[in-house]
């Protein structure tokens, strides 16, 4: 699979808020299980969110329900509907790189 699949951008459909006191709260985008596989990602994942205006770690859920190419981002800052979003696997296994400066 080539980079441009795995890093083609989203449309966000809606955009949930959560008030103090709701049982589910945090960052989360649901996304279509066709969506997730190409990403490499699984349900209850951690996953970036790159939208126009910031990145934001986000746990996945995926929903058979949802359209390809359409998520719904519930708590992510930085992103509206309408709007693209690019969903991107967490690397853990790139050594981080420290300035030793």
């Amino acid at each position: 699979m080539d980079s441009e699949t795995l890093d083609r951008p989203l449309r966000v459909l809606r955009l949930d808020a959560t008030r103090k006191g709701d049982p589910d709260r945090g960052p989360m985008v649901t996304m279509n299980p066709d969506d997730a596989r190409s990403r490499l990602l699984t349900d209850g994942e951690l996953a970036w969110v790159y939208g126009p205006r910031r990145g934001e770690l986000a746990t996945v859920r995926i929903d058979a329900s949802m359209r390809l190419g359409d998520v719904v981002l519930r708590d992510v800052v930085g992103a509206s509907p309408s709007e693209s979003v690019r969903i991107q696997k967490v690397d853990t296994d790139t050594p981080r790189r420290r300035d030793l400066a």
